[in-house]
């Protein structure tokens, strides 16, 4: 039966261009598409669009892994590429630029137009990312200047690098027929908008010249930017490894599992006077412009002190409730893991070592961030549960993106758990509209839903009371017109519309667990709907056909069979036992620092032998730090959370026969937030090494 999953993503990938031809950024006769915005949404050559945008750091991935990478991507239903562009990683060395390789942006836009990707380039000159001092190179530091600021020394500097990034970019705008539709100046920033729109400005006057801008619509600035110069853009996490605490659910990150009438995310600005979840209006800054995000956490990097362990729930329940709660653009940080790139004077990593962006310890190389696609590339689970959510916005954005969010439970004062009602909303326009479910919290556990039923735009269903149960996310369609049919409602999801080869309209909707299916089409009310798959629709119109799938089916359909996974077991022995342990200094952020260099030679040691240039490592073990040695040199690192430990062998230099692991021993009572997942009784160990080949 598995080929019937294949075929019928193949279906769905490859629907007529006529009815998403607004979402897909095609050229016409090799002409710049008109883009626009508006307070609503994106409008390409007049369509409104709900575009996916995944983060994907071009120079913590390798050139040669690009293409496959971005056609994951794109195979998830991303559309723009997010992509900073680190000024360290260039410019380490003062005046020596550094553009080869995995560092070639140019490389990479010429590749992203190729394939269809739009852009949107964060060029700094701060870009945090958690990357050594944000990303600004060590030697501005000694340059007697204030970053971050309109002071001319530090103005200077910065239009010399942004001279720089223009050579990469200049003829790949979007006015050139380039993949550059936008760029952000630096990140995060609280101070003067005045600094901002010098940034602005410089980049201007050397060539930038975009669709649009954006900034980060977090912190609140001092003062503001003119309306139009900039597009505010959002977030929401479901963890922070940057909360000092070192117990499970600290923060207020749960509030990212709520929908709200606000659009900035818990723990990414000052929430003091939106706390308790009262309606609040707009800030003025956000008004008249469209609710975009940029940094919707797609996952999660563990640091030092706080070793977050995300589950595939969280990035699906919180793109469920960013678009019930009115986001017209779902931008995903990270949607793609990295790895850091060798420094030529230091690691370039965050750490509390540092003059500056100091706050957190972070791994040295690796940056997997548990995302949909990891460090290496690995499919994780919630790579297709949110791919059918892109399925939906690029096929139902023009329907959606007009529509108002409504908050019918906008009164009660939200807590952390808080499981007294059914979390819902919904989004409409005249009488059409969509119900947006969230039964699941983060580390909650939230219970079954009784005696449910929905009253929106006139419309009251199920025929009778149904249960919610525990973790449903989901979004039903009410009063959705298509050709001839009329959808009054349905107790199923919506994943996707094609034409069929004969003309014919197809529409695929999902089966929801504990749900049963009941579809109210053309007057006609069918209860108990049975999954019949993408062959054998469960409704027929003149025109149009509507199948039901199963979740199964509508997470894990493929274009072709993926090549099976294959477990094989890798040799290993103990080398040496760990030495005298180290003492646990707190930095200036007050976090505990992570080991030095030096620590590791008190390390246990483990030799693994190589048993492909192919396929994955995956190390499974206990301990606080573990360090991945080729030829004696260091390729990846990872801070213990229960997670298995890969590594990509490809990326081995050819004459490497052996690998040396070294792992330091969890000390008790370390000042360290370890997830339930794991084991953090004091000690080490390698508990097994496997290959992974496809």
């Amino acid at each position: 039966m598995r080929h019937y999953y294949y075929l019928f993503l193949f279906f769905l990938l490859t629907w007529c261009h006529p009815i998403v031809k607004a979402q897909s950024f095609v050229r016409v006769t090799g002409q710049p598409t008109k883009i626009q915005w508006d307070a609503k949404s994106l409008i390409i050559d007049g369509h409104r669009v709900i575009p996916a945008m995944g983060e994907m750091h071009y120079s913590r991935i390798p050139q040669t892994e690009w293409k496959e990478e971005l056609e994951k991507m794109k195979e998830g239903g991303i559309s723009i590429i997010a992509t900073y562009v680190f000024w360290n990683h260039i410019e380490e060395i003062e005046r020596q630029y550094d553009w080869s390789n995995q560092r070639n942006l140019r490389s990479f836009l010429q590749l992203c137009k190729e394939m269809n990707m739009a852009v949107l380039l964060r060029i700094g000159p701060w870009c945090h990312g958690e990357a050594r001092l944000g990303g600004i190179p060590d030697w501005v530091f000694t340059k007697q200047c204030e970053t971050r600021t309109e002071d001319p020394v530090f103005l200077k500097l910065t239009t010399e690098w942004y001279r720089q990034v223009f050579t990469q970019v200049q003829g790949l705008q979007w006015k050139d027929g380039g993949p550059v539709i936008a760029c952000q100046f630096d990140n995060e920033y609280s101070g003067h908008g005045s600094y901002l729109m010098a940034l602005k400005k410089i980049a201007n006057k050397i060539g930038f010249n975009l669709p649009f801008y954006t900034r980060t619509g977090w912190p609140e600035l001092a003062s503001p930017v003119p309306f139009g110069s900039m597009l505010p853009l959002f977030g929401d996490y479901a963890d922070g490894f940057w909360e000092r605490s070192t117990t499970e659910a600290a923060g207020d990150f749960w509030q990212a599992f709520h929908f709200k009438p606000y659009r900035i995310g818990a723990d990414m600005g000052d929430l003091e006077s939106r706390k308790n979840g009262e309606k609040k209006e707009m800030e003025k800054d956000e008004q008249g412009y469209p609710y975009f995000t940029c940094e919707l956490g797609g996952g999660m990097i563990p640091s030092y002190h706080r070793r977050v362990y995300l589950y595939p729930e969280d990035a699906y329940s919180m793109a469920v409730v960013k678009l019930g709660s009115g986001s017209n653009l779902l931008g995903y940080y990270m949607y793609h893991g990295g790895t850091n790139p060798d420094g030529k004077l230091t690691y370039l990593n965050e750490t509390q070592k540092t003059v500056a962006t100091n706050y957190n310890e972070l791994p040295v190389k690796t940056y997997e961030y548990q995302a949909p696609l990891g460090e290496f590339g690995q499919k994780n689970p919630h790579f297709y549960t949110l791919r059918k959510l892109h399925l939906f916005i690029q096929t139902f954005g023009e329907t959606l993106a007009p529509m108002e969010a409504h908050f019918p439970m906008a009164c009660y004062q939200p807590k952390q758990g808080d499981d007294s009602y059914l979390r819902w909303t919904y989004r409409s326009l005249n009488d059409s509209a969509f119900v947006f479910i969230n039964n699941y919290e983060r580390l909650q556990n939230l219970t079954d839903k009784k005696n449910v039923q929905f009253d929106v735009c006139g419309v009251r269903f199920p025929k009778k009371p149904i249960i919610i149960p525990a973790g449903t996310m989901a979004i039903l369609p009410v009063n959705i017109r298509m050709e001839d049919i009329h959808i009054r409602y349905a107790t199923a999801q919506i994943i996707a519309r094609k034409r069929s080869n004969e003309g014919r309209m197809q529409l695929f909707m999902q089966e929801l667990d504990g749900i049963d299916t009941e579809l109210c089409i053309n007057g006609k009310v069918m209860k108990k709907v049975k999954p019949q798959g993408e062959t054998k629709p469960v409704y027929q119109s003149k025109r149009v056909d509507v199948f039901l799938v199963t979740k199964e089916q509508a997470n894990y359909f493929r274009i072709e069979s993926e090549p099976v996974t294959k477990t094989t077991e890798v040799s290993f022995h103990k080398a040496k036992e760990a030495g005298p342990l180290r003492i646990i200094t707190i930095g200036v952020c007050n976090v505990a620092e992570q080991p030095t260099d030096t620590d590791f030679d008190n390390a246990a040691v483990y030799y693994i032998d190589v048993p492909s240039h192919e396929g994955l490592l995956d190390i499974t073990y206990r301990g606080d730090v573990a360090r991945l040695y080729a030829n004696g040199k260091l390729i990846n690192d990872n801070f213990y959370n229960g997670r298995t430990f890969q590594y990509g062998l490809w990326r081995l230099p050819e004459n490497c026969k052996q690998l040396e692991l070294r792992i330091l021993p969890i000390q008790k009572d370390a000042p360290i937030y370890f997830p339930r997942e794991a084991d953090s009784r004091p000690g080490e160990e390698l508990i097994s090494v496997k290959h992974l080949s496809y």
